[in-house]
């Protein structure tokens, strides 16, 4: 990304309308003029030429020397457009002199992972002792419902699943799925009850996921040097 996408989106005839829809959504009532606009360009995107301001390296490179020496005034839309285009135009330079390398990714999580772990008894009992080995038990050995989230999160990435808090559509199932069986409830019960549930559970996100996969797709700075080939490729776009 080399800022000549930025410029376009700039000069196009979409930009104005897009900056006044961000500017509406950020809430600029009590923030500097510096922190509104640094929000804005947060919320721009790869396809319009922003790289992810998120990423450390971007923001110390190309967001903030952008922002240098820029005096506060009061926020109104007027000025925000104004001064947030004079800043998108500087962060397009910048990524002029020192391009960006964005990698873009999709993952489609279609219940497939959980699939191949149920055909499979061995694999499933080994997996779920790996699962339960740091779950507290009582005397009698019994242990909470309230770890059956722990535990399927330790096993997540084993079944093609991500991690709790990764992905919001994904939260979403995992806690219809934890809900209906009163997971957080604090009930007491056997090891093989535990695994039992928890073995549900997956069914259970399983057959969701098969009927309505979730598809997720992000974008992340390349930082490490690409090899010729895709270097090439890079400066053809």
């Amino acid at each position: 990304m080399d800022g000549e996408d930025l410029l376009e989106f700039i000069n196009g005839p979409s930009y104005e309308a897009e900056m006044v829809s961000i500017f509406s959504q950020i809430g600029c009532e009590d923030a500097s003029l510096r922190d509104c606009i640094t929000k804005a360009l947060e919320k721009l995107t790869v396809d319009q030429g922003m790289p992810p301001s998120s990423d450390s390296w971007v923001m110390r490179n190309i967001v903030e020397p952008a922002l240098e020496s820029w005096d506060d005034q009061p926020v109104s839309q007027e000025t925000f457009l104004e001064e947030s285009k004079k800043v998108a135009k500087r962060v397009a330079q910048n990524l002029k002199e020192e391009p960006v390398i964005v990698a873009h990714s999709e993952n489609t999580f279609d219940g497939s992972g959980i699939k191949r772990l149920l055909s499979n008894k061995f694999e499933l009992d080994k997996l779920l002792n790996v699962g339960l080995e740091n779950v507290p038990k009582d005397r009698n050995g019994k242990i909470s419902k309230e770890y059956l989230r722990v535990v399927l999160d330790v096993v997540a990435p084993s079944v093609g699943l991500p991690q709790i808090g990764a992905v919001e559509q994904m939260d979403k199932v995992v806690a219809d799925v934890l809900n209906r069986i009163d997971a957080d409830d604090g009930k007491m019960i056997k090891e093989d009850e535990f695994t039992k549930l928890l073995t549900e559970i997956m069914g259970s996100i399983m057959l969701q996921l098969e009927g309505n996969p979730i598809s997720v797709s992000s974008n992340s700075v390349v930082h490490e040097p690409l090899p010729s080939s895709l270097s090439l490729l890079q400066a053809s776009t």
